[in-house]
């Protein structure tokens, strides 16, 4: 059977799976990238995705899931750092996105360097949407190493998958080729829960096997968008709401259509937010507090499913460089 991690994205909240992938890699003794087969992510979890088959020295994972843990408690501020002349924008402002690509490119040079997707100690898959040509597009380590023209490096993956409209600007890849260049958004506009992106692609990689299917989402939305609000709002009261409808629509959607396609060979761990929770670049200390308490309590609510996981994963665990 081969173990396929999905990943949500989230924003801030990705330290939740960070977490949880600790505790797994805690109960097993083995990196994330010993008991899986492929990874796949969609923005703070394309990140996840990347820096966990991210390789160090020997082949061996330069990351632990604990270290990436910590990575949001260290770089949220920065990832999520307005620019000085963003400060003067009013709340709300239509014309700019909310913080400048600096932060964010600092941290991903910094976590990534020049490391590329063929690289990859796992498969990874990880989204992204090019806008001027209108199609989904994917970051994938199989055809990085089939085409040196699609291996890009992991922190221009990372960047694009994580450039959600109003929060940082695309990303423009030049290619130097007939392509040109890619202009690339988040992929959560299409794929916030990417499991069933991953399904297909370990279909692809591992014909006629059986697949194990790990899903973690981020946080499920429970703020209500009162109808006697809504009913006045225009283009840019909506701009906010309606991203926060796709991203949390897309995820359980996905998860319905697993769960009737795979059954027990599908595990879904998705925590309910409540509303103070639900902000995706709240990198305050009180609310990564906050999240990591939820987090606890997700894996304490769910430790019997957690060790059935962990034996499930170690009874054929993967092997480096077996690819």
């Amino acid at each position: 059977m081969r173990k396929i991690l999905s990943i949500d994205g989230g924003g801030i909240r990705g330290i939740v799976p960070a977490l949880v992938l600790a505790k797994i890699e805690q109960r097993t003794g083995k990196p994330i990238s010993h008991l899986f087969d492929l990874f796949a992510g969609t923005s703070t979890g394309g990140i996840l995705a990347l820096a966990l088959a991210k390789p160090g020295k020997e082949r061996r994972p330069q990351y632990s899931a604990g270290d990436l843990a910590v990575f949001y408690e260290n770089e949220g501020s920065i990832i999520f750092r307005k620019a000085a002349w963003r400060k003067f924008l009013p709340a709300g402002a239509l014309f700019e996105e909310r913080y400048d690509r600096a932060g964010i490119e600092d941290v991903l040079e910094r976590y990534f360097g020049e490391a590329r997707l063929n690289e990859a100690l796992t498969e990874v898959l990880v989204t992204s949407y090019e806008i001027e040509r209108r199609t989904p597009f994917f970051f994938r380590s199989s055809k990085a190493r089939m085409d040196a023209g699609y291996d890009f490096p992991m922190k221009q993956a990372a960047r694009a998958t994580s450039a959600a409209p109003t929060y940082f600007e695309p990303l423009k890849i030049d290619t130097g080729g007939a392509k040109g260049y890619y202009a690339l958004v988040d992929g959560g506009l299409y794929a916030n829960n990417p499991a069933m992106c991953a399904t297909v692609e370990g279909r692809q990689l591992f014909p006629g096997e059986d697949l194990l299917v790990v899903s973690l989402g981020t946080g499920g939305l429970t703020r209500p968008l009162p109808y006697s609000r809504a009913r006045t709002w225009g283009l840019a009261r909506w701009a906010k709401p309606v991203l926060d409808i796709v991203f949390d629509g897309v995820s359980s959607t996905v998860d319905f259509q697993l769960h009737g396609l795979l059954g027990k060979r599908y595990f879904r761990l998705q925590p309910k937010l409540d509303e103070s929770l639900q902000e995706m670049d709240n990198a305050s200390a009180s609310n990564i507090r906050k999240l990591k308490l939820l987090a606890e309590e997700v894996i304490r609510e769910h430790a019997d499913g957690l060790d059935e996981l962990c034996e499930m994963l170690l009874s054929a665990a993967y092997q480096p460089n077996a690819r």
